[in-house]
């Protein structure tokens, strides 16, 4: 209600009690609100008590019995866990949970809870390894490790939106830039990398820096899923966002599938990603059809789109049936919710009947059409083994033959509408949702009523078999790489140099300070590349070479000032601005290594470089093809997709000269 200002200011008296009341019941909702919340926290609490205790006692036991026990126990925490997480979400948001301001009701998704890992300190492995192996002192480089450390505390609790999966995204690819810096096939950083399966809550635990990147990537998939499922489906803006969610977590599941093996979880394992992955190209196309689907207030009358409509709901029938066949086959069928598959399957027999329904509702209320326009009945149909000789048209022409090929459309969508409830009725979870039972019933209750409606007394005709849909799709949805580029920023430890040269893949020696003078002919030397500055050559009996200079060296510092990250141009304006009183330079030799370095070795040694994985190309970094220090690694890069790549896995080899950019510059001798 508007208070309307009155010129006698009469008006002026009842505003204020009426204001007074409006705070009273925003005081009310927010006490209740903020009661749920301290509620949801007290049960959070609870659960995750009840988890420590039970991985505590999973670690201790040796009975396979006992194991069995204590890991469903955990999946039931861990599922608990979730939903109780994605209550407090929804609070949190300001989200009531099946209502986006608009009437239509939309069927439930599934989205994946995201995995839950330990606090780590990096503090002590990092600043021990650019100690022993940079050369530096490890404790200025604390500001990095916080920066690091607090990266990874945040990803911990990502926002349901985009920021959460930039900050996801960063944090991977900050773990790109370290393996790529500080890790060879041979070394380790010596910590443990703790995650919680997202299906069974079993933890696991595993050196490889690998499993914290691979963790990571699942949990930017099923971030997706999430937000997938919280957009408002009943606007095509919706859907259209809901289908992009969709199909970015199934890209996302195939590239952890393609390019890691030997998961230490279930979650991760290759049965459970291909799981996934078909389940979220379902959901996609069933979000495909809602995209399509008119408010069931305004049924529309065109038959071609009624028929269209069918096909489109029978194809999403036929994915979640090929999802449903992969849930109920072992080893997923093991460790894949039950609630999950049951909503599959409900899910499976809804859209087979709504295909039906469609049908009905373009036989009985289609406005007519010329011949020309419809389909055949092979285009919409399938036909039985008997069937050889060719059909017409798919709509009959007579309004008694629609009518009775109507009924028994609508028959069938009665019978599987009956079959998705009962099945919805069977899982005690889903018993729980209350919006699939409603979406559902209120189907059924629309097609009972237009059954009604076709229905006659002196009808003794039996009810022909309605033959099945063929599945057909406008738009077929296809796995999208996720954008692992979005988060991407600056090498928190960009300090130690270029990649190309300062990494533990390289065994260098620092030489210096070296003083250089100019003589007749100059300092002697050739310039060449950036970042860092190569020595290219060296005139013999020169100012460099007396200098004890030599081709290949990198130039690290000029006249005390750090020049890793300078360009050319810049190294030769201040040897040239150093006059008649010479330079003061430090250059770093690469050296050959016979061995692969450990921690323990106090000499900077590095390795040739390996091969780069497609999904680290676009960061710029090398990523070696394993990251263990045990021979047979739990999780590993794959190294089928690397068969037959240019940066494809291959046997250690002497270290090689970093090759020069073609864009390199020669000035001449200086």
């Amino acid at each position: 209600m508007i208070l309307e200002e009155r010129p006698d200011g009469a008006g002026a008296g009842e505003e204020s009690p009426r204001l007074q009341g409006c705070d009273s019941l925003m005081q009310m909702q927010c006490s209740q609100l903020q009661s749920r919340r301290a509620r949801i926290h007290q049960q959070i609490d609870k659960e995750l008590q009840m988890r420590t205790g039970a991985e505590n006692l999973y670690r201790a036991t040796s009975n396979n019995r006992v194991r069995e026990t204590v890991a469903l126990e955990l999946s039931y925490v861990n599922s608990n866990l979730q939903l109780l997480k994605e209550e407090l979400e929804e609070l949190s948001g300001g989200v009531d949970p099946g209502q986006h301001g608009s009437e239509a009701v939309t069927v439930p998704m599934i989205p994946l809870g995201l995995k839950e890992t330990k606090e780590l300190d990096w503090s002590t492995p990092l600043k021990e390894l650019i100690s022993v192996h940079f050369g530096e002192d490890g404790t200025s480089y604390e500001a990095e490790i916080r920066e690091l450390e607090a990266l990874r505390q945040a990803m911990r609790t990502p926002s349901r939106n985009e920021a959460g999966l930039e900050l996801l995204t960063a944090y991977y690819n900050q773990l790109c830039f370290l393996d790529a810096r500080f890790l060879t096939p041979a070394r380790s950083l010596g910590l443990f990398f703790h995650w919680y399966d997202s299906l069974t809550g079993v933890p696991a635990q595993q050196r490889a820096l690998a499993f914290e990147k691979g963790s990571v990537l699942f949990n930017i998939g099923a971030l997706h899923t999430q937000i997938g499922a919280c957009q408002n489906r009943s606007c095509a803006e919706g859907a259209h966002r809901a289908v992009e969610a969709f199909q970015r977590a199934a890209g996302t599941f195939s590239l952890l599938r393609e390019n890691f093996s030997h998961a230490p979880s279930p979650d991760m394992s290759p049965a459970s990603l291909c799981a996934l992955e078909q389940l979220m190209m379902a959901q996609a196309q069933e979000c495909v059809f809602e995209g399509l689907s008119p408010p069931a207030s305004m049924a529309p009358q065109d038959c071609l789109a009624q028929l269209r409509l069918a096909q489109e709901a029978a194809q999403v029938a036929a994915e979640y049936r090929l999802v449903h066949q992969t849930m109920a086959q072992p080893p997923v069928h093991d460790y894949m919710p039950v609630s999950w598959t049951a909503l599959v399957h409900v899910k499976a027999e809804y859209f087979r009947s709504l295909a039906h329904y469609h049908v009905a509702m373009a036989l009985c209320d289609g406005s007519p059409a010329t011949e020309g326009e419809l389909p055949t009945h092979e285009q919409v149909f399938l036909q039985p083994p008997t069937s050889c000789k060719p059909q017409g048209p798919v709509l009959p022409q007579e309004l008694e033959e629609r009518r009775q090929l109507g009924k028994a459309h609508l028959k069938r969508a009665i019978l599987g509408q009956e079959e998705a409830l009962r099945l919805h009725a069977l899982c005690r979870v889903l018993r729980e949702v209350d919006l699939l039972r409603a979406v559902v019933a209120q189907t059924l209750q629309r097609s009972l009523a237009k059954y009604a409606e076709l229905d006659r007394e002196d009808d003794f005709c039996e009810t022909a078999e309605a033959p099945d849909i063929q599945p057909k799709t406008h738009q077929k949805p296809e796995a999208r790489t996720p954008r692992l580029s979005q988060g991407k920023g600056p090498d928190i430890f960009h300090r130690l140099g270029p990649l190309s040269v300062f990494s533990a893949k390289n065994r260098w020696r620092l030489v210096g300070p070296i003083h250089l003078t100019r003589g007749e002919g100059g300092f002697g030397l050739t310039l060449r590349g950036d970042s860092p500055v190569l020595i290219a050559a060296v005139i013999p009996g020169s100012q460099a070479a007396a200098a004890g200079l030599k081709e290949g060296d990198y130039i690290v510092s000029v006249n005390g000032q750090p020049c890793r990250w300078w360009r050319h141009a810049e190294v030769v304006a201040e040897l040239k601005a150093a006059g008649e009183a010479g330079a003061s330079l430090q250059v770093v030799s690469v050296l050959p290594s016979s061995r692969l370095p450990t921690l323990g070795d106090r000499r900077p040694a590095l390795l040739g470089p390996r091969g780069l994985l497609s999904s680290q190309r676009e960061h710029g970094c090398k990523t070696p093809a394993s990251t263990w220090a045990s021979p047979r690694p739990l999780l590993s890069w794959s190294r089928k997709a690397q068969q037959g790549k240019p940066g494809g896995c291959s046997q250690p080899r002497a270290p090689v000269k970093p090759a020069l950019p073609s864009s390199s510059k020669c000035p001449g001798w200086l």
